[in-house]
């Protein structure tokens, strides 16, 4: 008799993800000092953010704002009362030895957003909270890039008092992939709403992640591990997959997970451990004397719903239900708001969607990628495209000749039209006149003309581009091979 092995268990990663994100505000949270990424050391700072005796906070209204903001567009329910709370850490960096958090009434809860995935689908990722905070400074570690292994560190309060708002996500996710298109999404909404420039290297957007692994199937969470140092979508990815394996391998081996906090190493792509993970019981949380409660109302909340823009996945939906474009093509049309609007511009100016994307995603990204400009930039106005596109689809030029003009309106706008007629360059789509010239090439190519005849009828490109070269590009294509065609085998 013989006895089937035992089916090898599968397992699931379950993920959650904290992100902080830096608000886009001119001061910081508490205080009049200036935000701005760069300042030299220590020049950003006043006696509130440095925590000095006899200081109040007082709440950046501009601050509140922007969250509320963050709650709407990312599905929240805004809480119209919440408040802030002291959270006892000790942070070398941060001056009052606590930080002014928000705990169990934060400003928005119970949110979602939808990812899409590489393969076409769409998830739903639930959002748990959305709360304020200020931010802690920045320690410098002279000789490495962490405390172990260097001689000395130095500190920069600029950052102490930024404003940040952190996202907590539902537990829904269970991939790489779906982490780092969660986050891509994230920011893609703040940038659109002009809530936080997103900039990963200077710390505008920061991301924890929370992973487990259980048995595929099981309800029950497994012990979870904080993941940080995480500075790119990619590192975001390839963290979580060797955390997974880890963490399989640490289970079918009989070993415990302990709940801590480990560190992404992108030079050795491992995590490794740092610390002991601290659970909320350990910051001591109270309400925060120094700070009234904040009361958030509908008129308010009314208001900044409608300054809201249209989001990324609303436009992509409408570029694919409306402008009938492909999933690929309608996400990367949206995925910047500059994009996006310069593309509806174009499109407003009469041209084709189709074509308007093809022009952007082509030869127009190449030169933006070349010279490391955004639409803004750029001389090349909508309208001027649209009627470029337009030049094109009435034959009055041809592709090749709207390629050949393009650098120069990108460079220095002004009319299409106008261009290609100073420089001479209106498609020839006068038969008699390619009649004509079609006789003079077979004329000059007597050799050439006796092979295609015998049957080397792959001459006939050939022709084409001497047909081309005498008509310097300017020959209506399809005109042009079909009147080819009947002197060749006439």
């Amino acid at each position: 008799m013989t006895v089937a092995a035992p089916a090898k268990v599968q397992y699931e990663a379950v993920i959650g993800l904290e992100v902080h994100c830096q608000l886009s505000t001119r001061s910081k949270i508490f205080s009049s000092s200036a935000t701005a990424f760069g300042a030299p050391p220590n020049t950003n700072i006043d006696p509130i953010c440095m925590g000095l005796p006899g200081t109040l906070p007082v709440l950046n209204e501009k601050v509140l704002e922007y969250a509320v903001k963050a709650g709407l567009a990312l599905n929240c329910t805004i809480a119209p009362y919440s408040k802030f709370d002291r959270k006892q850490y000790f942070y070398p960096d941060l001056p009052k030895n606590y930080q002014i958090s928000q705990y169990d009434l934060p400003i928005a809860t119970h949110g979602w957003i939808e990812i899409q995935l590489s393969d076409g689908r769409t998830k739903r990722i639930g959002i748990t909270r959305l709360h304020m905070e200020e931010d802690a400074g920045k320690l410098v570690h002279a000789g490495s890039d962490r405390l172990s292994g260097s001689s000395y560190s130095l500190v920069d309060f600029n950052r102490a008092g930024v404003p940040l708002i952190e996202i907590v996500s539902e537990p829904d996710i269970r991939s790489g992939e779906e982490a780092a298109e969660y986050v891509q999404e994230l920011r893609r909404i703040l940038r659109y709403a002009g809530l936080c420039d997103g900039n990963l290297q200077e710390g505008s957007l920061r991301c924890d992640v929370n992973i487990s692994v259980r048995p595929l199937g099981c309800e029950t969470f497994g012990t979870k591990v904080e993941i940080k140092n995480m500075n790119s979508f990619n590192a975001i990815q390839r963290a979580i997959e060797y955390e997974f394996n880890r963490q399989v391998k640490a289970v079918e081996a009989g070993e415990r997970i302990v709940q801590e906090t480990r560190l992404w190493e992108e030079n050795s792509q491992r995590t490794i451990s740092m610390r002991k993970k601290e659970g909320s019981s350990d910051y001591r949380y109270f309400p925060e004397p120094d700070l009234p409660p904040i009361r958030v109302t509908e008129a308010q909340k009314t208001r900044w719903r409608a300054e809201l823009p249209e989001l990324p996945g609303v436009k992509r939906r409408r570029y694919q239900e409306v402008y009938g474009l492909s999933v690929y093509d309608a996400r990367y049309l949206s995925d910047e708001r500059n994009t996006a609007e310069y593309f509806e511009a174009v499109i407003a100016a009469g041209a084709d969607p189709k074509a308007a994307a093809n022009w952007m995603m082509s030869d127009i990204a190449s030169y933006l990628n070349t010279h490391k400009l955004d639409y803004p930039d750029i001389a090349l106005k909508p309208e001027t495209l649209a009627e470029l596109i337009g030049l094109i689809e009435r034959g009055t030029i041809s592709s090749k000749i709207a390629k050949e003009i393009l650098p120069e309106l990108l460079e220095k706008g002004g009319s299409a039209r106008a261009l290609v007629e100073a420089k001479g360059m209106t498609q020839i789509s006068d038969s008699a006149l390619l009649g004509q010239m079609i006789a003079e090439v077979l004329a000059e190519n007597p050799e050439q003309l006796q092979q295609y005849r015998g049957g080397k009828t792959k001459l006939f490109g050939y022709f084409v581009g001497q047909l081309m070269k005498k008509t310097q590009g300017r020959a209506d294509p399809k005109l042009a091979n079909d009147l080819l065609k009947q002197h060749l085998d006439g």
